[in-house]
């Protein structure tokens, strides 16, 4: 109760934190006209993301209303809180604990015309590896997935496995939106892999391509 209790208060504080410090960052969208395109369709969307950018990614999105999948770690607890004040529901579950439940509850959403979130390389790695969760969803209910990522001319970044990064304030931010990515219906075995191996591919070029925005080619 206690441990829950301070993860509240310091989720809270950290959310209003993230918002000053952001604030004062100066911020370029690209591939605006997709996002615009997923706005005015129907069907709910998979957003997807690299672990490295999902502390900015929950900021610039936080007006949107979307299930976010978080890991069932203890790590997790303050993420999924964090998630929670920046407006999102936290779905848990990780490769090695409540995966396939957190599955299932993510596809309900979609089903039921909710958003979802998700980290393409997981919970732990490897990073820039899309594992096959969110072609699995979109199989399963038709939504379409729509890649995003963000580079930052000033940024730190912790030692994790996947170098999760903050940018600096008063930093330059480029947003990027990917083109949605759709998957046929049922797909199995052979075929969820092949579609796996090619958002892969689409994602790291847009990964890519956002930090050559810096003459970088990774964080």
């Amino acid at each position: 109760m206690i441990k829950q209790g301070l993860i509240g208060v310091v989720s809270f504080l950290v959310a209003w934190f993230l918002r000053i410090w952001f604030a004062t960052c100066r911020i370029t969208v690209h591939g605006s006209e997709f996002r615009t395109m997923m706005d005015e369709q129907s069907k709910a969307v998979i957003a997807i993301f690299w672990h490295y950018s999902l502390v900015y990614v929950f900021y610039h999105l936080r007006t949107d209303s979307a299930a976010v999948l978080v890991s069932a770690s203890d790590d997790g607890d303050y993420i999924a809180a964090l998630a929670k004040n920046l407006n999102f529901n936290a779905v848990r579950g990780s490769r090695n604990r409540r995966g396939m439940r957190a599955l299932k509850e993510l596809i309900d959403c979609l089903k039921r015309g909710e958003h979802v979130g998700i980290v393409a390389d997981g919970s732990q790695g490897p990073p820039l590896v899309v594992q096959a969760g969110a072609i699995l969803m979109a199989s399963r209910t038709g939504s379409p997935i729509l890649p995003m990522t963000w580079a930052a001319s000033h940024y730190f970044s912790f030692r994790s496995w996947d170098r999760t990064a903050l940018p600096l304030p008063f930093s330059r931010i480029h947003f990027c939106y990917g083109e949605p990515f759709t998957v046929p219906t049922d797909l199995n075995g052979d075929d969820i892999e092949r579609y796996r191996k090619e958002l892969e591919i689409q994602m790291n070029d847009l990964y890519h391509q956002a930090w050559s925005l810096y003459d970088k080619e990774e964080h």
